[in-house]
């Protein structure tokens, strides 16, 4: 069989795009394999470390994938929405919050696990005709991650300002 030919018909096939992504799994691979040679002791004992950084990136894994918290705000003092604007006390001063912050981005964390609790709750609820296979129930787990997240960023129910509030 002519290589060439199964080249240029797989090429055809992907527009162009199988080549680039050999290029890239082959770019990919060489500096995997250099970072390994690096730890294996190819270079200084002092180099051949690998920081956090590289590995992970606050706190979740690299290829991990979600929409996430990071950057969603850019108000660096904003007064509290929901129910954090309801003070008992009226003789406390307001507070503002900063919605850059990554305390804030850790109390939308905690707000967006309780709404993704509710919305599990309210699933539950509905009565569903036929079961789904094991990848259709994690596919609509994932949407429901989504949705509690889309929710926690738009709603404006004010946990994440309270969480925030009692931390400062």
């Amino acid at each position: 069989m002519n290589v060439g030919l199964v080249s240029n018909t797989y090429s055809s096939i992907t527009n162009g795009k199988g080549a680039l992504s050999s290029a890239k799994q082959t770019a990919d691979g060489n500096s995997f394999a250099a970072l390994v040679e690096k730890l294996r002791g190819g270079e200084e004992k002092s180099e051949a470390s690998v920081s956090s950084s590289q590995v992970t990136a606050r706190g979740r894994l690299n290829g991990d994938w979600t929409s996430g918290f990071a950057g969603s705000f850019t108000q660096t003092a904003a007064k509290p929405t929901g129910a954090a604007v309801n003070q008992a006390n009226i003789h406390v001063q307001p507070k503002t919050i900063d919605k850059t912050s990554e305390l804030y981005e850790k109390s939308l964390e905690l707000e967006n696990y309780f709404v993704k609790q509710m919305l599990g709750a309210m699933r539950k609820t509905v009565h569903k005709t036929n079961e789904g296979d094991f990848a259709q129930n994690m596919y609509e787990d994932m949407l429901y991650d989504e949705y509690s997240t889309a929710m926690t960023k738009s709603a404006g129910f004010g946990l994440a300002d309270q969480i925030y509030l009692s931390l400062v």
